[in-house]
């Protein structure tokens, strides 16, 4: 994707572009799912989504920013803790080499 497209584009496209391809790849995910915030014994509808959760266990937070931020990497944290799940991947497109965007996170 980032070899065709380049950066600059907005995150909605790229996110498009990856849900094209995890579906061509057969893999199950879900764009733009809600993530209610559990507080005591209530689950809370705050209006937070992740970009895409992929097959319930990895959840990506996709970006076009000048840099990646410690306030982007509080956010994946917090919504891979929200899902109960253990890996996040924060890629920011907007790069000249895409490897340079990406971070994995582990719970």
């Amino acid at each position: 994707m980032h070899r065709t497209l380049g950066p600059g584009l907005l995150e909605s496209a790229y996110e498009q572009c990856l849900a094209y391809e995890l579906s061509r790849a057969g893999l199950a995910f879900q764009v733009q799912q809600p993530m209610p915030v559990r507080y005591k014994v209530v689950s809370l509808d705050c209006g937070y989504r992740v970009d895409v959760l992929v097959g319930g266990r990895l959840i990506v937070e996709l970006k076009s920013a000048d840099k990646l931020l410690p306030i982007h990497e509080a956010q994946l944290l917090t919504y891979v803790k929200l899902a109960g799940v253990k890996v996040g991947l924060l890629i920011n497109f907007n790069v000249p080499v895409l490897r340079d965007g990406i971070k994995r996170m582990v719970l």
